[in-house]
């Protein structure tokens, strides 16, 4: 089910983003349909999507644009596998990361959602991107240092943000044990916790006490 619709993402939107992810795969009619096509769209582009060995360069944009702009999280993964695969965890999850940073809200909400199908396992069976013989370059895959920019710009943003619902969603995904972040947003994590302890939103003081509580 799609989050609410409050979120700010519009159906349009979703469907502007689905249509060139068609049109650039030569998949179908890809004329503008309505609204309520979007999801169908999508779903005409999942297949191939995985079926090719490679992607053109020119697909990557607008399939990390439909990724965001997607109003379901269940089905933002049918943009980001694909991603994942023929472009690699690495640079699927820095685009994230610049949607977060310099993002409106709705695509910040968008690259949290999208965010937890980055993480998708990636399996030689699963596609033809893999070299001869299930080969793949690790360094695709290499990610440590993006997950700790998201670390940080999800603190950042929920120190920055004037929107209850994007502090909540950040706030939220990130992890309540300290030995989670390096040593470098030692001080960041502390003043996001203190104010996350004395904040009106009861989940997010949860999130705190469970913090605290980790901490011994």
């Amino acid at each position: 089910m799609a989050e609410d619709e409050q979120s700010g993402i519009e159906p349009r939107s979703f469907l502007t983003c689905a249509t060139e992810v068609a049109r650039l795969l030569g998949v179908g009619d890809v004329t503008m349909k309505p609204n309520d096509q979007a999801r169908r769209l999508a779903h005409a582009v999942r297949k191939p999507l995985l079926e090719r060995a490679t992607l053109p360069e020119e697909l990557f944009a607008p399939l990390m644009a439909a990724a965001v702009y997607d109003p379901d999280p269940s089905f933002c993964r049918w943009f980001v596998e694909p991603a994942v695969y023929a472009f690699g965890r690495r640079r699927v999850m820095t685009a994230l990361v610049d949607y977060l940073r310099v993002g409106t809200d709705a695509e910040r909400a968008g690259a949290v959602r999208a965010w937890y199908s980055a993480h998708v396992p990636v399996r030689a069976h699963r596609s033809p991107s893999y070299g001869p013989g299930g080969v793949r370059d690790p360094a695709l895959d290499e990610s440590q240092d993006v997950k700790a920019a998201w670390l940080e710009a999800s603190m950042r943003v929920f120190a920055e943000a004037t929107d209850l619902q994007m502090r909540h969603r950040v706030l939220l995904g990130l992890p309540t044990s300290r030995a989670a972040y390096p040593p470098s947003m030692h001080k960041l994590f502390e003043s996001t916790l203190a104010s996350a302890r004395v904040h009106p939103d009861l989940h997010i003081r949860r999130w705190a006490a469970a913090a605290d509580h980790e901490g011994g």
